[in-house]
């Protein structure tokens, strides 16, 4: 018990520390904003009933698209939460329950983008996801009432003026992670359909196998199969010549 008041205390007192920072305050009104700008645009183009991107519908991300344009009001229920959860965000008074709404979304975005492999957002949802989780546990002192709702919860006094002192840890910690996430986002995949037919062609002449990554482009771009269809392809081709030569697969 008294292990769990001084940890509780300690993060209280961490917690306050940083509410009163002036530097953490800007770069909270900077995260907010960030999101917002992420969403306006997007939701708005779902309200106005247009397609949001000029992605393939061969590609495994354009195929889910185009699917999504198709369901009618559904495609305008997603933009109107986007846009309610990005204007909540902007505004002081309502941030909280902007973030609540924003992460369920974004989170959904950030493991369709790693599901499929889709370039456009495969750093930035992520990324995004860490945003939206910063802000909510900078609102953590009125969301404790939810999550822990234990009558004995330490109270740290906070009626200490605003800080000046800029929090080199927290943003070189910041720096660090943000790096780190795109470094081994990037290096995650073997191989990735990338946007277009061109691009991912690009990509071959790096490949451990430039024919059998050729023919997976072929499989995703030109022929529109299934993702995991065109991987099991390629995987298949690269295990059967390790030597770098290639036998087409099988259809």
């Amino acid at each position: 018990m008294f292990r769990h008041m001084a940890i509780t205390f300690l993060l209280s007192q961490l917690y306050c520390q940083a509410k009163q920072n002036r530097w953490m305050r800007y770069f909270t009104g900077f995260n907010r904003v960030a999101l917002a700008l992420g969403f306006l645009p997007s939701g708005y183009v779902k309200i106005a009933g247009e397609r949001f991107t000029s992605l393939s519908n061969n590609h495994p991300m354009g195929h889910y698209l185009e699917a999504l344009f198709h369901t009618g009001y559904y495609y305008t229920f997603i933009g109107v939460a986007q846009m309610t959860a990005a204007i909540l965000l902007l505004i002081p008074r309502t941030a909280l329950l902007g973030a609540m709404l924003y992460f369920p979304i974004i989170l959904n975005i950030c493991i369709l983008s790693f599901s499929v492999r889709f370039d456009g957002s495969l750093v930035s949802s992520p990324l995004m996801v860490l945003a939206n989780l910063y802000l909510l546990c900078w609102d953590y002192d009125r969301l404790k009432g939810i999550l822990l709702p234990d009558p004995r919860t330490v109270l740290v006094n906070r009626s200490k003026g605003v800080s000046n002192e800029f929090p080199l840890a927290f943003f070189g910690g910041g720096l660090i992670t943000v790096v780190t996430v795109g470094f081994t986002v990037l290096n995650l995949f073997d191989m990735k359909p990338y946007n277009t037919l061109n691009d991912c062609q690009q990509n071959c002449r790096d490949s451990r196998n430039p024919a059998a990554c050729a023919e997976f482009c072929d499989c995703i771009h030109q022929q529109g199969q299934p993702l995991n269809r065109c991987l099991d392809a390629y995987n298949r081709a690269v295990a059967a010549q390790p030597n770098g030569t290639w036998v087409a697969p099988r259809k």
